[in-house]
């Protein structure tokens, strides 16, 4: 008598992969595998309207190492223009505001996801990762003070969250070591569909319309629309900035002709004052966050 074999399920693709993905996040339920627990109760107490300033620092106080590190971005030059020195939590989260905490509290995060046990391996893509947003958000601070009428600390939070998406894919490739053995196509896979990832999850965790939006629509340079510029533009144009930082020549062959860069005034006599003009805080901000 011949029994039927044990059928064996066809390998994951890479389509798969990100359709597994979109079924998650369709759920409604957004979690990071290794998010540190502090980093997820700061985001929901912030992202309540009713929560308090005593409320933050409690929460925030509960990890030295958090609290540690926004005393020092309170203490940062580029912050801190008054130059008095801040000692105490409440001090520094009422001179910050709660768009800069949310961003110490993602840079933070992502520090510490770094080491966690399931990502080995991809460590060098996850310290890419934390360095670029890093530098994004000091950039889109920098640009958003300087060259646009956006408040420079929801451009801050906007550049630290650009690369959400790609954070996300990176928490579940180690389930998946077949499919992703060689590192070419899981880059590949990531640059193609982190974006959207990213403005589903900012959704998903009632950032605003214009930030999700701005995440979103990150890789989208073509838009050609009139008026000042948009939180979009800041965050699209401090991206590339990042991308070359220190290497003017570079950013001025990447922005040319870009509507974004138009927009904000970067031709390039302008973008070599501001690289020269920001050097400094760029520098100071990006090291205060952790970079």
């Amino acid at each position: 008598m011949s029994t039927n074999p044990q059928r064996v399920p066809p390998p994951m693709t890479g389509f798969d992969f990100v359709r597994s993905l979109a079924a998650e996040l369709s759920t409604g339920k957004v979690d990071l595998p290794a998010f540190p627990e502090i980093a997820i109760r700061v985001r929901r107490v912030l992202s309540d309207p009713n929560s308090s300033v005593h409320q933050v620092v409690r929460i925030v106080g509960s990890d030295p190492s958090l609290a540690a590190r926004i005393i020092r971005i309170s203490n940062s030059a580029a912050l801190n223009r008054s130059g008095r020195p801040v000692a105490d939590l409440r001090s520094a989260v009422n001179l910050l505001g709660y768009n800069v905490v949310r961003t110490a509290a993602m840079s933070f995060a992502m520090a510490q996801i770094r080491n966690a046990n399931k990502l080995k391996g991809l460590e060098p893509l996850m310290d890419a990762l934390w360095r670029r947003s890093t530098l994004a958000a000091a950039y889109s601070y920098v640009l958003a003070r300087t060259c646009s009428k956006i408040p420079p600390d929801e451009a801050m939070l906007g550049g630290m969250m650009h690369g959400i998406g790609k954070l996300y894919v990176l928490t579940r490739v180690g389930n998946h070591p077949d499919l992703f053995s060689e590192g070419a196509p899981l880059e590949g896979l990531i640059n193609e569909w982190h974006a959207p990832i990213g403005q589903a999850i900012l959704e998903n965790w009632e950032f605003s319309e214009d930030m999700a939006d701005a995440v979103g629509k990150q890789d989208d340079h073509g838009r050609d629309a009139p008026g000042d510029p948009d939180l979009r533009d800041v965050i699209a144009i401090a991206i590339v900035m990042a991308s070359h930082p220190s290497d003017i020549a570079g950013i001025d062959a990447r922005l040319k002709d870009l509507p974004g860069a138009r927009r904000l005034g970067l031709d390039k006599a302008r973008l070599d004052a501001v690289m020269v003009e920001c050097d400094a805080e760029v520098t100071a901000l990006s090291s205060a966050l952790g970079a």
